[in-house]
């Protein structure tokens, strides 16, 4: 295929995902309030727990409800049009793969995408205690005003930043398999993978507070172990398939 006829291609791709995505936006307008009791969740528990006179949720300009419109219902159209863009991704780069190639990202995308959801679902879960000790912070008589529009952002960095964090494991797996990471290697190097998944953690959670980065550092390493443990079996397959595979070419032959 010429290079015009993929630029072609591409083109009516992304015309595709625009129209779904001004589609779902349109859609998800009409469904505002529920999305809104949705993301808004987690801020609404640290509330009642901290109390009304706590925190405040405001908005700021003349116009700040009518971009708390947008932002929420785009971000809304973002997710759910997930399965469509990604298709359309996913659709372009195929031709372009061999067989072995599309099997690997099958599986991968199987095993990615349940991870993805659980982080974000871990994230949406721990986000309430978050805001608590943030907000917590606070000295008495003063009253946190929270701009719903930086909150959007805020939610959105805290379910991106988890959902990606449960992919790193998948990461070091897919390493393995290309023969570039060996399952020694993670065992040796695992007291300081342990220190730096806590250490990522706290710098990537936004909310910065020891009750999310443990929630998040935790099950980063569970994840580890058993991506080490896949690693070592593959290592062992490999071996056994292929046993003189680690031979070095100036070694002597036996024969």
């Amino acid at each position: 295929m010429a290079l015009s006829d993929h630029l072609r291609e591409l083109r009516a791709r992304i015309l595709r995902v625009v129209l779904v995505l001004f589609v779902s936006l349109i859609v998800s307008l009409f469904f505002f309030e529920q999305i809104y009791d949705i993301v808004f969740g987690p801020y609404e528990k640290a509330r009642e727990i901290l109390g009304d006179e706590r925190t405040l949720p405001t908005t700021s300009g003349a116009g700040g409800g009518l971009l708390l419109y947008l932002k929420l219902c785009g971000f809304t159209a973002i997710v759910c049009t997930a399965p469509v863009w990604l298709w359309q991704i996913w659709a372009f780069i195929m031709p372009g793969l061999h067989p072995h190639e599309r099997k690997w990202s099958r599986i991968f995308i199987s095993i990615a995408t349940p991870l993805f959801f659980l982080g974000i679902a871990l994230a949406y879960l721990t986000l309430p205690k978050g805001l608590e000790i943030l907000i917590g912070f606070n000295p008495e008589g003063i009253v946190n005003l929270l701009d719903q529009a930086e909150y959007i952002q805020f939610f959105t960095r805290t379910m991106l930043v988890f959902g990606i964090a449960f992919e790193i494991p998948v990461f070091v797996v897919l390493l393995n398999l290309a023969g570039i990471v060996k399952g020694k290697q993670l065992a040796a190097y695992r007291p300081w993978i342990v220190i730096g998944s806590f250490i990522f953690a706290a710098i990537a959670t936004p909310s910065a507070d020891p009750f999310t980065m443990t929630f998040m550092a935790v099950p980063m390493v569970m994840l580890f172990f058993i991506s080490e443990i896949i690693a070592r079996w593959n290592d062992r397959r490999k071996a056994r398939n292929h046993p003189f595979a680690n031979l070095s070419p100036d070694e002597v032959s036996p024969l």
